[in-house]
């Protein structure tokens, strides 16, 4: 006859049966996590330019500030939604290839737009009025690939 022992009875199942556990936990958590690493990638795009106008040689400094003066829909994830009106931190002006569009890089600033706040990306310099110049020894550096990655 078959009778069900409690873990008080045989504390050396309840060990057992703990660490079984823990290992099926570990083993999850490293392959829910490999799985989603793979997916989570950035994804290459197409070059916009060859070379870019920075402030210095990390492309770290503002540029400039300018005003949008149209709306601007972002086509894909290496350029930024704008509206008219928005301010928008410019942090580098890319050179244009023969027949290319004129396209900055910067990010939006400003009280109601928290939301968008921090993330940097494209826009075209037509839709753009710079209000202010902060730079003006600027450094032109070649564009990498990674300047033009989507996350």
């Amino acid at each position: 006859m078959f009778t069900a022992l409690s873990s008080l009875q045989h504390p050396n199942l309840l060990l057992k049966d703990t660490a079984l556990l823990l290992r099926m936990n570990y083993s999850l958590v490293i392959f829910l996590c490999m799985g989603l690493h793979n997916t989570a990638g950035a994804v290459r795009m197409d070059k916009l330019a060859d070379s870019k106008i920075c402030g210095d040689a990390e492309c770290s400094n503002v540029l400039s500030i300018a005003t949008a003066l149209d709306d601007f829909v972002a086509p894909d994830c290496r350029f930024i939604n704008i509206r008219r009106g928005q301010v928008v931190y410019v942090y580098s002006k890319l050179v244009p290839k023969e027949g290319a569009g004129v396209f900055w890089s910067g990010s939006i600033y400003g009280d109601r737009y928290v939301d968008q706040m921090g993330i940097i990306g494209y826009f075209p310099a037509t839709v753009m009025k710079e209000t202010q110049k902060f730079v003006e020894d600027t450094v032109k550096i070649p564009t990498t690939e990674t300047d033009f990655y989507c996350d």
